[in-house]
């Protein structure tokens, strides 16, 4: 208990020293799923053209699942019916492109008491049942407020909207359900950096001992694969709760 405490401490103080107010130079266009001529000029590509679920597919089949359509410029999911802790005809949305470094950019809204994640390296595999047996995610949640309950997750350390899940505690900077939130995850040569809402709220290295370290007393420390590719899918979770995304565009680094 006490090894695990000191490195807990360890990777909280990093945060800490590393994370500042500072906000990322690119924000969220003013025009819903479009690319800025800067953006352009920069290479970045959208993932999500408004309209279609074009380039898109449920992890482990070849289309998207049901449950999950374009409302409003946005994709949502719709969790109506249930199946496990899943949504009957829904399942996580992956990429058919695969990345490596990266930065991606998205947005998010969440519903009262919801649950989800972008989940990233996810290396699609029949091996591997679900996209998180491999890849990390990034936690998107109703953490809810000093008055309000949101999800029962926002009660746990490093299971908070912006959080890297089960992983690493991040700043808060999260809106509340039913808004928008602007994300960002940019992967660069193992370096790992968060942003929610224009603030940086996270950075640590992946793939080095400390890394095989937080693995090791988390949820995932039975999954060989988990945290391991470098080049692989990003998934938009379905954790049977609505949740909807827009703006998704992504620039190869």
């Amino acid at each position: 208990m006490l090894k695990r405490f000191n490195i807990a401490a360890m990777v909280m103080a990093a945060i800490l020293l590393s994370c500042s107010s500072t906000k990322t130079a690119t924000t969220s266009s003013g025009n819903p799923n479009t690319l800025t001529a800067k953006e352009k000029n920069e290479n970045w590509q959208l993932l999500f053209d408004g309209q279609t679920l074009n380039g898109w597919h449920t992890y482990g089949k070849s289309s998207a699942g049901s449950a999950w359509k374009v409302e409003d410029g946005a994709i949502c999911l719709q969790a109506a019916g249930q199946q496990g802790y899943q949504t009957s005809g829904g399942g996580d949305m992956v990429t058919n492109e695969e990345y490596g470094n990266f930065h991606l950019q998205l947005d998010w809204k969440i519903s009262e008491k919801g649950n989800s994640g972008i989940v990233f390296y996810v290396h699609e595999d029949p091996q591997f049942k679900e996209s998180w047996n491999t890849g990390m995610e990034m936690q998107i949640l109703d953490n809810g407020t000093p008055t309000r309950l949101g999800h029962s997750d926002a009660k746990i350390y490093t299971h908070r909207a912006g959080d890297l899940y089960d992983l690493l505690a991040s700043k808060d900077a999260a809106k509340p359900y039913g808004e928008w939130n602007h994300a960002e995850v940019i992967s660069n040569n193992g370096k790992l950096d968060f942003y929610l809402n224009g603030e940086h709220t996270l950075s640590t290295t992946m793939w080095n001992d400390t890394w095989q370290q937080m693995i090791a007393i988390s949820k995932f420390k039975d999954m060989k694969s988990f945290g391991t590719y470098k080049t692989s899918k990003i998934a938009l979770q379905d954790h049977g709760n609505n949740v909807c995304f827009r703006n998704i565009k992504i620039r190869r680094l």
